[in-house]
């Protein structure tokens, strides 16, 4: 799957967007890695290479691009096994997730081995994320929320003017994330997506972790776990 979210007929949402955005599903559980790109400058950033860092470096050379940062929405293998490696080819920082999943990062090769996941390598974020921080490239300001329940220390990052936000495993289409692994909660998760998420907009689109991107405003009216109306009743 690929996605150009400034395409005028892609998706529901009509706002500028200063820069591409490119999927690019990766390791066996297709998780939607963005390369997200100034076409002036040529830089670019990947928001969570879970893997398959040759078909990532690929995609840079096709579209011309400089690696100039990678972001982690959390430290789970599917969405950050190939950071380092990409990290030491290009010399850049690790931004994100939260400091509470560092040990997910120091735990990559161990998820690994439990998948046959070869490639994926242990990691250090250069800068820990959390609630109201900002995060830069080419000129273009991206904002972040704190996301717990899926991981402790799962983040959000969006973009304001763009109404487009990457929210790793926090929510899909007509769906949450999963809270049964290690150290997920539920009634955190459900909080995260209802007060943190919520109030970004209805018009944010999001590009999940797995699966077809969508909007807020469309998961709160149809989505069988946190739609208004189920959530209301609980």
């Amino acid at each position: 799957m690929t996605a150009t979210p400034s395409d005028p007929d892609n998706h529901q949402a009509n706002a500028p967007i200063p820069f591409k955005v490119q999927i690019i599903p990766v390791t066996p559980l297709q998780q939607n890695c963005s390369l997200i790109f100034d076409e002036t400058s040529k830089e670019a950033v990947f928001v969570d290479p879970g893997g398959d860092a040759e078909q990532l470096e690929a995609a840079l050379k096709h579209f011309g691009l400089k690696l100039t940062k990678i972001w982690l929405t959390h430290g789970h293998l599917d969405h950050a096994g190939a950071a380092q490696i990409l990290k030491e080819k290009w010399n850049v920082d690790i931004e994100g997730p939260h400091e509470d999943d560092q040990w997910l990062l120091d735990d990559i090769e161990a998820q690994g081995a439990k998948y046959g996941i070869t490639d994926g390598r242990n990691t250090k974020s250069d800068r820990y994320l959390t609630d109201g921080d900002t995060l830069e490239f080419a000129g273009h300001t991206f904002g972040v929320v704190h996301c717990p329940g899926h991981t402790p220390g799962h983040v959000v990052i969006y973009q304001d003017q763009a109404k487009l936000a990457f929210v790793g495993d926090v929510l899909f289409q007509g769906s949450i994330g999963r809270t049964d692994f290690p150290r997920g909660n539920h009634a955190d998760l459900i909080a995260s997506i209802t007060q943190k998420l919520w109030p970004l907009g209805n018009e944010m689109r999001f590009v999940p972790g797995h699966g077809q991107m969508s909007t807020f405003g469309q998961e709160r009216q149809t989505n069988p776990y946190v739609a208004d109306s189920v959530v209301a009743k609980s």
